[in-house]
């Protein structure tokens, strides 16, 4: 969905997602429309065209698909801005958790998108041959991958809006368009013949169904106790989760089709897929459990203004932490970084000060994010003992680098 968790155990691992979430949806049936059509345009099988060219025409058609996706990333990045505070609200969140649960739906078969026939022609009409055409089609062929990509994609705009950062938001759609271009490039490359739809296609769907219920069951841990409640630190609690997950997806989660099948088959991926979809919120809800040392116990102070009063009659530094309930990368430095052992032991030195940002209704919340710069989420700011600001972190940091933070600043 990142300024945050994403670098390091973070931001590799979301940009591995969305790269091989671009790739296998690049393999579902809204795509080989365009195989024909990019075939032709790479010269895959034009003597006269060498490979040099044709991966040179396959990567500006990549390009295009970037540029088209980045847009995307960078909109929703600029919107969350002003759309990040109402994350912890019913009115939001239902209607996106229930996107998800029909976009799952359709993905499991209970209906198909598609753009009309006559639209898909027209758009593939357009850009001729050459780069120029290459960049056009590839800007014209993520909208015709649309229906397929959707689902997706609406993951990845709707983690990217809460991320509230542009550079995060444009590198991972431009990511996910990567691995949507690996196709191509292969395509470009040897001209070779794509396998024929069949189940591996439903697996690949089923895949991405259960991905979208367990995004809606996040977005909803914000406006639902019980769904927030799910979840535990421990070890024990983590395997049960991936047991299950391993358990549906033998029965049949993935691998088995609604469609066609023997009621007892379609019973088989009913009982797989919710199998998957708890165990997959389960693992969700283990990330997201504090992990502190059980040892060291932070005593936070709520409200900025408290918070600076106790540290100038304490005469100590200060730590102002802004979060907000619907911000992940929040959650990720409140668990991995606060909650590692040698950051808890320097923290619980300091006077430690929680801001909830999740509403700016509250005045003096908007006064000390003005005060402190804090435009987006998560940001943490250092105090010194006489109330200077000496140092503001607006990212998700490794628990060594924020240690180094700290020695360097206090």
């Amino acid at each position: 969905m990142r300024s945050a968790e994403l670098l390091a155990h973070g931001y590799l691992w979301a940009f591995v997602t969305v790269f091989a979430g671009g790739f296998l949806t690049s393999l579902t049936p809204c795509v080989y429309p365009m195989i024909s059509i990019t075939v032709s345009l790479f010269g895959a099988r034009d003597e006269k065209v060498t490979r040099r060219r044709a991966m040179a025409l396959a990567a500006t058609y990549v390009a295009g698909i970037g540029v088209m996706y980045t847009s995307l990333g960078v909109s929703f990045a600029l919107a969350g801005r002003a759309f990040g505070t109402f994350m912890s609200s019913p009115y939001v969140m239902v209607p996106i958790a229930v996107l998800f649960f029909v976009m799952a739906a359709s993905m499991f078969g209970a209906f198909e998108l598609a753009l009309p026939s006559n639209l898909q022609t027209r758009l593939s009409g357009l850009g001729g041959k050459g780069f120029g055409g290459s960049f056009v089609m590839g800007l014209v062929g993520g909208i015709i991958a649309a229906p397929c990509t959707g689902p997706v994609l609406a993951s990845v705009l709707a983690y990217v809006a809460t991320t509230r950062s542009v550079v995060m938001g444009g590198s991972l759609l431009f990511t996910y368009a990567l691995g949507m271009g690996v196709l191509f490039f292969v395509i470009a490359a040897f001209a070779v013949s794509l396998p024929k739809s069949g189940g591996w296609m439903e697996t690949v769907k089923s895949f991405f169904g259960v991905v979208m219920i367990v995004a809606a069951l996040y977005f909803l841990r914000n406006v639902a106790r019980p769904l927030a409640a799910y979840g535990s630190p421990s070890n024990g609690w983590l395997i049960v989760h991936a047991v299950a997950i391993a358990a549906g997806a033998a029965i049949g989660g993935f691998h088995l089709s609604f469609k066609y099948s023997p009621r007892i088959e379609k019973l088989r991926k009913s009982v797989g897929i919710a199998a998957v979809v708890v165990g997959g919120f389960g693992v969700v809800g283990w990330m997201l459990a504090p992990k502190l040392s059980a040892s060291i116990d932070l005593a936070w102070i709520h409200g900025e203004a408290a918070g600076v009063k106790t540290a100038r009659a304490t005469h100590t530094a200060a730590l102002v932490d802004f979060y907000a309930d619907w911000c992940l990368p929040c959650k990720e430095m409140e668990h991995k970084v606060f909650g590692d052992p040698e950051v808890a032991k320097v923290l619980s030195q300091l006077t430690l000060v929680k801001v909830d940002c999740t509403s700016d209704e509250d005045p003096a919340v908007v006064d000390a994010k003005k005060r402190y710069g804090a435009d987006t989420l998560p940001t943490v700011a250092l105090i010194a003992a006489d109330g200077r600001l000496v140092q503001k972190i607006d990212r998700l940091v490794e628990p060594a680098e924020f240690l180094k933070i700290l020695h360097s600043a206090l």
